[in-house]
């Protein structure tokens, strides 16, 4: 039996794992998923038209691409191999944004760090006193 999601087997799981990107990155999200109690892609969007893995992209330089995953109006998210550059990720990640509907979050991560980058919109609306 596997033992509940907590911190520290999370850690333990992730810190030894030398897994390639392709290899790891859908475990790793799963596993967040079960360690913050959040529902997984499969289990609330068996389409995959809101909440994916993988989905497909235009890219802002005419190109396609896939991000890792995303949640629509949430987030962007792209997975790199451990140690790799997370400032290239998010440039990638970049490029995808407009047809990912520009979500509030951009996030990249290499299996040990994470970096959340935020472009939150605030609409204000007035009114006119008269």
């Amino acid at each position: 039996m596997t033992p509940p999601m907590t911190p520290q087997v999370f850690i333990h799981k992730w810190k030894r794992a030398n897994l390639s990107e392709r290899s790891a990155y859908q475990q790793h999200f799963l596993d967040l998923c079960d360690l913050l109690g959040q529902p997984k892609p499969a289990e609330v969007d068996s389409e995959g038209t809101w909440y994916t893995f993988e989905r497909g992209v235009h890219k802002t330089d005419g190109s396609h691409g896939w991000a890792d995953v995303w949640l629509k109006g949430k987030f962007g998210w792209e997975y790199k191999k451990k140690h790799k550059d997370l400032d290239a990720a998010y440039n990638q990640l970049q490029l995808y944004r407009e047809d990912l509907e520009n979500p509030p979050l951009l996030i990249v991560c290499d299996l040990d760090r994470f970096e959340i980058h935020t472009k939150f919109t605030i609409w204000i609306h007035s009114r006119d006193p008269g």
